[in-house]
């Protein structure tokens, strides 16, 4: 049997300080001397011959370029490891992307299409013969290659066969991430600690996602069944492909493990012997696949939940004002279907999600009677601590919410309106920053495929965002509704619930871990058990009552137990005698059962669509409150058993083809199409891209690097001081501003604007903004300025509640979202619409779907400006230690570090921290400059 000693608390890798003593200063030298003896697989594969890999059907013209931010290896030896961790040297490849990734926030402004690629790599396909690093057959197969380059070293796959293609790439990302996909396929397992060690922050990410797809091992390996039943040939080929995938991922294992090239920290982990080499590796199976693809789904693709906090604000808007006039402030906080929210689609309406005229079904709780469920038991050792009760709070709070956090943008031009008259793209997913990166590139060129771009690691069995022939896609999350909360109600007990009037047990599921410490993760040992209730109608996340009847609260997600449904739409995507077009393109993502807005573009044409199983509901459900358990509620012609329903056609997604450019960053589809989060109103960071688009546009002759501009622009603005502040600052001067303090910060914030309002170095390296006060007076002021302007009017229950439903601000040194601070990710939620409304109310100026009242100053100009003015003030006298409180990468009071951007480690490499960017973590230019 494999053996299973308890890894890491992967952040603890950070700092040679982390390790225990035996590991560090001289005694690092005499392991590394010890260590290096045994060739690398990179080292040995660069004296074979080199070829130059197959160049097949490039339509580009030089014209497509990608980054991916920090470097292709993600993989070190335990020696490669110790020498990051003492020295902070780099393997090759590991970081050379950081760099160019970084520069582009300064080196934007002179940026032309000739100097594209100082900032990004060329895409093209193949590799020229001068650029050949190395070239491998692996496992000594005659129908695969695999050719990396020199300046990147990502894999160029070429393959003679599908199964000897299929097995390259999997050969190909073990090479570059076989211990993040072992992490991952852990987490997706929920069972992180026992692998990976007992850290508070490993508890807390196993909890999160396992509490959303908490899978037996039986429940895996009939998704794989279903996918394949449910497709033809098209499901026979892709078992067939992922089959050879994890073929190759299991040759590599055994080739790294004989040569001893295998990743350090299963060393550091206790899993395998440096001296001896003891120790075992566990191969993979194809359902690791799915539960590795149920923890991407469940981070970027499933759209909704947050049922019970609706019901919560609402239920405390009725308490305040009365029934009727609740509900009005409550929906316009909602702001289901704003007039003055930013839209991907300019033209259409694609109804979906809509209030009904008249609610049946609904079963909102008992006042105070709402309880969370609990997931984790008989915690012992070091999992009874507060750091780690802590950390499962934070993570079921993460798990539960609507609001879907740091997820991509698309800036995409038809030809109509660009130089050369051929549409012109940029665009990626923003999927946080890690070392190594979740994200991994190939190019993969075989029977039926034809791609480069980049792919989740353990899941590369196709490129998932990318170009092909003649052709580039990516995506966006979406967050449309495809999860609702049941009500069931229980009887017999808290374990049975009334199913179709039969008493009916739930299902108990649990995970038993456990975990003692390890060289990389010292926490003590300790275990607990996660136990989840299943329903017929999903997971049980909540208890309560309602109408004085004990519920418990489930959530039914149309991807739940369909996680490997999305293989089909990425097979398509890869095909080059499937996509032709913008067509086949929009009908290879339909068949993608995820939440996301899919952007396309070749020589001729854009497109765009939005994917997702969308449930078709019963008549009158509201699908933003929990509804009974009751057959005339569920999902039309819903089965259990399987988990299918009816789903809307493909014609009521938003969809189009050729519009003059599309822009999203999140933001609202199109007109009537509701989303599950909060926040699609009149200020969205999807403005950003939108104002400067549209000029581009409008000028005409819109070019890659003007383009690119765009987008670095965006990434860089305050979304705050671009769209609310001119109006706060009407507010404040609307009379003279007498007091010092405040007009000193008045100006500050007045020259910041007119600077462009972004958070920007002084100069390259700097580590010093421009406009420094004025940020931070700006993200003092923020937080007090919208509690004194609402929380009077709204009630502190009201407030809070609220509050619970979209957060007050999201600012770059804030700590939110699956991956923390230092993310990258800003501006995605916050009251900055309800700001900008109530303002504008205030200041007599016309406003399209406006909040039910008037909250500033109760609605006066002068009361309004007297609470702006002194939150002002108050915020002025923050220092930057008071603003910026520090952490374990920055001092207190540093403004540029509390921003910066950490590659976090999920290994044991480790990166320096960059100027902060809002900005895809992989990101496409492209323009195709002919077709098939």
């Amino acid at each position: 049997m494999p053996r299973r000693t308890s890894r890491t608390a992967l952040d603890r890798l950070r700092t040679p300080g982390r390790f225990p003593g035996f590991l560090k200063s001289a005694s690092v030298c005499v392991l590394i001397a010890g260590l290096l003896s045994p060739l690398s697989q990179a080292a040995a594969a660069a004296d074979t011959a080199t070829v130059e890999a197959v160049v097949a059907n490039d339509y580009c013209g030089g014209g497509c370029s990608d980054i991916l931010p920090p470097g292709q290896n993600g993989n070190a030896t335990l020696a490669q490891i110790l020498l990051n961790q003492a020295f902070g040297a780099q393997p090759a490849h590991a970081e050379d992307q950081l760099g160019p990734y970084a520069d582009l926030a300064k080196g934007y402004p002179a940026l032309t299409d000739a100097t594209i690629n100082t900032f990004f790599n060329d895409a093209s396909f193949g590799v020229p013969a001068d650029q050949v690093a190395s070239t491998l057959q692996p496992a000594g197969r005659s129908d695969v290659t695999i050719v990396r380059d020199k300046k990147t070293g990502v894999p160029h796959i070429t393959g003679t066969t599908r199964y000897g293609t299929e097995f390259g790439a999997g050969y190909a990302a073990a090479e570059d991430r076989l211990w993040l996909m072992d992490v991952f396929r852990h987490v997706g397992r929920g069972q992180l600690t026992p692998f990976a060690g007992g850290d508070p922050s490993n508890q807390g990410l196993e909890q999160q996602f396992w509490r959303t797809a908490p899978y037996t091992e039986a429940d895996l390996q009939a998704q794989i069944d279903n996918a394949v039943a449910t497709n033809g040939a098209r499901g026979q080929q892709a078992l067939a492909d992922v089959n050879a995938y994890v073929a190759g991922i299991n040759a590599y294992i055994d080739a790294s493990d004989s040569g001893r090239y295998f990743p350090g920290e299963y060393v550091l982990t206790g899993h395998k012997d440096s001296v001896t080499n003891a120790g075992t590796i566990d191969r993979f199976k194809p359902t690791d696949l799915v539960a590795l693809a149920s923890v991407i789904g469940a981070l970027f693709g499933s759209g909704g939940g947050g049922e019970v906090n609706n019901a919560l604000s609402l239920l405390a808007a009725q308490q305040k004002y009365g029934v009727s006039e609740g509900t009005k402030v409550w929906e316009s906080f909602r702001e289901r279907n704003d007039p003055e929210a930013v839209l991907t689609l300019h033209d259409g309406s694609f109804p979906y999600a809509s209030k009904p005229d008249d609610a049946q079904g609904e079963a909102l709780p008992d006042a105070g009677s709402v309880a969370a469920e609990q997931l984790v038991y008989d915690r012992t050792g070091s999992a009874a601590t507060s750091s780690a009760t802590g950390a499962s709070t934070t993570a079921a709070k993460t798990a539960v919410t609507s609001a879907k956090r740091g997820m991509s943008n698309a800036l995409v031009v038809s030809g109509e309106h660009t130089a050369s008259g051929n549409p012109v793209a940029v665009f990626g997913p923003q999927t946080g920053y890690f070392a190594p990166q979740l994200l991994m590139l190939q190019e993969i060129q075989g029977p039926g495929l034809s791609a480069r771009g980049a792919s989740f690691a353990g899941l590369s069995m196709y490129v998932e965002l990318g170009r092909g022939q003649d052709y580039a896609w990516s995506a966006t999350t979406s967050g449309q509704d495809i999860i609702d909360s049941y009500a069931v109600e229980l009887c017999q007990d808290d374990y049975h619930y009334l199913y179709r009037g039969t008493c009916t047990a739930m299902e108990k599921i649990e995970q038993k871990n456990a975990w003692t410490p390890t060289t990389a993760d010292g926490t003590a040992a300790g275990s607990y058990t996660m136990r989840v209730w299943r329903t017929k109608y999903g997971p049980v996340e909540y208890r309560a009552t309602v109408g004085g009847k004990k519920v418990a609260y489930t959530t039914l997600r149309s991807s739940f137990m369909h996680e490997a449904d999305s293989i089909i739409g990425f097979q398509m995507l890869n095909d080059p005698d499937y996509v032709d077009g913008p067509e086949t393109f929009q009908s290879a993502a339909q068949h993608i059962n995820y939440t996301f807005n899919w952007f396309y573009a070749d020589s001729e044409h854009t497109a765009y669509y939005n994917s997702g199983d969308n449930p078709v509901r019963a008549t009158g459900v509201d699908a933003e409150f929990p509804v009974w358990a009751q057959p005339a509620y569920e999902w039309r012609n819903w089965d259990p058993t399987t988990n299918t329903a009816q789903y809307t056609p493909a014609s009521a997604h938003p969809n189009s083809i050729d519009q003059d450019y599309y822009i999203s960053w999140n933001n609202k589809q199109a007109k009537d199409y509701t989303t599950a989060s909060w926040g699609d109103g009149s200020v969205h960071r999807g403005n950003l891209l939108d104002d400067r688009v549209k000029r581009l546009v409008a000028a005409g002759g819109v070019t890659r690097a003007s383009l690119v501009k765009a987008m670095a622009d965006a990434g860089l603005a305050d979304l705050r001081a671009q769209d609310v502040l001119p109006d706060l600052l009407k507010v404040v001067t609307s009379s003279p501003v007498t007091d010092s303090t405040a007009a000193a910060a008045v100006s500050r914030l007045q020259a910041w604007v007119t600077a462009g309002a972004k958070r920007t170095e002084t100069t390259a390296g700097s580590k010093t903004y421009a406009d420094a006060d004025a940020i931070r007076i700006l993200d003092a002021w923020w937080p007090l300025l919208v509690k004194a302007e609402f929380e009077p009017g709204l009630g502190s229950d009201l407030y809070t509640a609220f509050t619970a439903n979209l957060p007050v601000d999201e600012t770059p040194s804030a700590a939110h979202g699956p991956t923390g601070a230092h993310a990258g990710s800003a501006f995605q939620y916050g009251w900055w619409s309800y700001v900008d409304k109530d303002i504008r109310a205030v200041l007599g100026e016309s406003v399209q779907g406006p909040l039910a009242r008037k909250y500033c100053g109760g609605g006066s100009l002068t009361a309004c400006r007297d609470v702006l003015i002194s939150t002002l003030k108050e915020a002025a006298g923050r220092t930057a230690a008071q603003v910026y409180p520090g952490d374990d990468l920055c001092s207190a009071g540093n403004q540029w570090c509390a921003d910066s951007i950490v590659q976090r480690t999920l290994g044991g490499i480790k990166h320096g921290n960059i100027s902060w960017q809002n900005r895809p973590t992989f990101q496409q230019v492209v323009e195709f400059t002919s077709h098939r």
